[in-house]
């Protein structure tokens, strides 16, 4: 299981819990953030994953099933890293 090391809330409505979008993604990738805590790569480090519309609750739970250290961004739903998370076509 994974080690949820950060969460960085970026809800512009921070008291809305029911529906929001996450991205998870191997903690690692915040290396190069200035001012940063390190961490070593691992070879089972997810890359990138997203969750629309989950609860709160559920986001976390969901977040703890990826292998290796993650670092969950939460959204506002209908946002994401580029503004707006998209759902592919199935």
């Amino acid at each position: 299981h994974s080690v949820i090391t950060n969460i960085i809330d970026r809800r512009k409505k921070q008291y809305r819990w029911r529906k929001v979008n996450v991205v998870a993604e191997a903690t690692w990738h915040d290396n190069s953030v200035h001012g940063s805590d390190q961490i070593e790569p691992q070879a089972n480090d997810l890359d990138y994953s997203e969750l629309l519309g989950a609860t709160l609750s559920d986001a976390i739970a969901w977040g703890q099933q990826f292998e290796g250290s993650v670092t969950l961004y939460v959204y506002d739903e209908g946002e994401g890293p580029e503004g707006i998370v998209t759902i592919p076509n199935s």
